[in-house]
């Protein structure tokens, strides 16, 4: 009877509202609907820095059209448009949501002659909740077990982490078990200010891929300061992080205890500036601080809390044991439906690498209502990062290089140029989505690779608050070697999935 009652208090809790996007940099395809309505305004916000910071703009929190098919009735409600449990204090100055995470995926791969099992069996939680009109939080932690195709099995065993998802135990042989979590408070310190702590990530740009600063790794913990100026004309943010190397912390290891690992700091600095209200531009620098000593002690000096801009080029120059790395970007709106956008990276413009100097840059198309049709959806980039970009400065012995768990911080696939084309289109509560990744590797001057992957799904959104669906896909993958004797490597594999798609994992690499 207890448990009745607590079902029957819950489901009259919801209510009939729409849609509330979580703040975490979300699902790329998730998110298109936000993208689209941000580039319809002409306001002055600024959509380059992931995840966005709502009090600035209420305009960046997405609210989902109530077109859903679902009758007007609680339970229906709670399965197919509210979220799982929604908690309101009568005065609204107390909000708190709560959805289930899950992922659970079956597939085949028909080029693995072995013919081995694939799932992902994923179950979590996430939650997020407002204290007044100044204070938003966020919290979530999943826990999987997966069998993967083999190409994602090599690099799990090669960085010792599932990509984006951090470290792994052998799960029945050969399998994967692992959890992670993320989470953050939001703090409106006044009307320009904003003050962030917690265990995330970000993301800068507005690509598919980003050169400067990606959610391609696995989550860190930072302090994100962010401020607005003139009209929100001008953002400026700075980002203290620490990031992990996966080596040992210390030279002595004591016996019979948990292994810690290598820390070293990063900050990050990010200015952007609406010139007008069609274009954008950004400015980024990035400082990869020497690691901890053989105690594991970092000796920061007070210019790693300095906040100015550009102000640690001039400093430590780009070949500096304190690795620094500089960029900027553009975005220009050529109508409300369509935009152009570009990233410039430098790294070490010396000559002292033996693959080139260290650089790289982006170009990109967007594309909304393709030809007039409603929610359909064509994005087009090319990448390409040249040299031993990202790698630590040379001769030094400690890594401080842009990467975080054995993951790079920016672009995913590495030293080379790709091709990405994406489609998605969108009715009612149906969607199919389609990508293509072209990516020519360099390994040295006369060895690389070539990998063409094509991965397109078609499905059906349950409830969008925590963007639910089910879908039918197929992921292709074709890795051709060239001049070293390593064999080709195919991947066909074909999936059923019922998940929420709620973050970005990066498995076209």
């Amino acid at each position: 009877m207890k448990l009745k009652s607590l079902i029957f208090f819950f489901v009259l809790i919801i209510h009939s509202i729409k849609a509330q996007y979580y703040n975490l940099p979300n699902d790329y395809f998730f998110s298109l609907f936000t993208e689209k309505k941000l580039a319809e305004l002409s306001d002055d916000i600024h959509t380059n820095l992931k995840p966005y910071i709502p009090f600035f703009s209420k305009k960046y929190i997405y609210l989902t059209d109530s077109h859903s098919l679902y009758k007007n009735n609680s339970i229906s409600k709670f399965i197919f448009l509210n979220h799982a449990i929604k908690i309101e204090s009568p005065n609204e100055k107390f909000k708190l949501q709560l959805d289930p995470i899950l992922n659970l995926e079956i597939g085949n791969d028909f080029a693995d002659s072995l013919n081995n099992k694939l799932y992902t069996n994923t179950r979590g939680f996430i939650g997020s909740g407002q204290v007044g009109d100044k204070i938003y939080f966020e919290s979530m932690f999943v826990e999987n077990q997966s069998f993967f195709p083999n190409y994602i099995n090599s690099n799990n065993k090669l960085n010792l982490v599932i990509p984006g998802q951090g470290r792994w135990k052998s799960f029945n042989g050969s399998g994967y078990d692992y959890a992670f979590s993320s989470g953050f408070v939001s703090i409106q310190a006044s009307k320009n200010i904003n003050i962030q702590f917690g265990h995330g990530k970000h993301k800068i740009g507005a690509g598919y891929r980003s050169l400067l600063l990606s959610d391609n790794s696995f989550n860190y913990p930072y302090a994100r300061f962010t401020h607005q100026w003139f009209k929100g004309k001008i953002q400026y943010s700075n980002i203290y992080a620490v990031l992990m190397n996966l080596v040992p912390a210390s030279i002595i290891l004591t016996p019979n205890t948990e292994r810690l690992f290598q820390k070293k700091a990063a900050s990050f600095h990010y200015l952007s500036l609406n010139i007008i209200k069609s274009i954008n531009l950004g400015f980024f620098q990035g400082t990869m601080w020497q690691v901890g000593d053989n105690k594991n002690k970092q000796n920061l000096s007070w210019q790693y809390f300095n906040p100015i801009i550009y102000s640690n080029l001039v400093t430590y120059n780009l070949n500096n044991t304190n690795n620094v790395l500089i960029g900027s970007e553009i975005k220009i709106k050529l109508s409300n439906k369509l935009n152009t956008y570009g990233q410039i990276m430098l790294d070490d413009l010396t000559d002292t690498s033996k693959i080139g100097k260290s650089w790289g840059y982006q170009m990109g198309l967007n594309y909304f209502d393709v030809l007039g049709i409603k929610n359909l959806f064509f994005q087009i980039e090319y990448n390409a990062v040249k040299g031993s970009s990202y790698k630590s400065p040379i001769n030094i012995f400690s890594d401080q290089s842009f990467t975080h768990y054995n993951q790079t911080l920016s672009i995913n696939p590495g030293i080379g140029t790709e091709l990405v084309a994406i489609t998605d289109y969108k009715w009612k509560r149906f969607f199919w989505s389609m990508k293509y990744n072209y990516f020519i590797k360099e390994i040295n001057l006369k060895n690389y690779s070539v990998t063409t992957s094509f991965n397109s799904k078609i499905g059906y959104l349950i409830n969008p608050s925590y963007n639910l669906n089910f879908s039918i896909g197929i992921n292709y993958r074709l890795q051709n070697f060239y001049n070293f004797n390593v064999l080709n490597n195919q991947t066909n594999y074909v999936y059923f999935t019922l998940k929420t798609n709620l973050y970005n994992i990066y498995y076209d690499f």
